[in-house]
């Protein structure tokens, strides 16, 4: 009788959560998190097509709240929600574009007023091309202690200041 007892008291509690457990893998774990690309955040990428909707959720059925029309325009990814990705851009709007339509190429883009493009890291190398705010350009190259990247744009090759463009986390090492 005793034994009885501890089986009612006890047993059930293992079976009841072996049960659970089994539901839960047979329902798909819809309390799981949902898979992203495991790819470190945030991180930088650029616009891959000429016209790029963003939403307001991780989803066709989400409303479209801004419509991007400049291919390469860097964004950075904020959060991954399955093949869908929160960004946010040069000016900090934030919402949702499908990861189809962000490509890996590391991208710039010039902020605050006229920047000078230098032949050498040096604020005294010879200027190559002034750029006006909003010039998008492909990072060539940043190194982690220095000030100044190489970039490339419209058919100039030289060498900005971090601080004069947005597209690279602070620090960072691009190669």
């Amino acid at each position: 009788m005793n034994g009885d007892r501890i089986f009612f008291r006890f047993g059930p509690v293992p079976i009841f959560a072996a049960i659970f457990a089994i539901f839960i893998s047979l329902a798909g774990g819809g309390w799981a998190a949902p898979v992203g690309s495991g790819l470190p955040l945030p991180r930088f990428v650029s616009l891959r097509a000429q016209e790029v909707n963003m939403r307001a959720g991780p989803g066709v059925q989400y409303p479209v709240e801004w419509v991007y029309k400049r291919r390469y325009m860097p964004v950075q990814i904020i959060a991954e929600y399955r093949t869908w990705r929160k960004v946010r851009d040069w000016q900090g709007t934030q919402g949702w574009m499908h990861q189809s339509m962000l490509g890996g190429r590391r991208s710039v883009i010039v902020t605050g007023s006229r920047r000078t493009l230098r032949a050498e890291p040096d604020t005294k190398s010879r200027a190559i091309a002034r750029m006006e705010p909003g010039v998008i350009g492909k990072l060539e190259k940043c190194s982690s202690e220095g000030g100044w990247c190489r970039i490339e744009a419209a058919g100039r090759r030289g060498w900005l200041r971090r601080v004069e463009f947005w597209g690279v986390q602070p620090g960072e090492a691009v190669n």
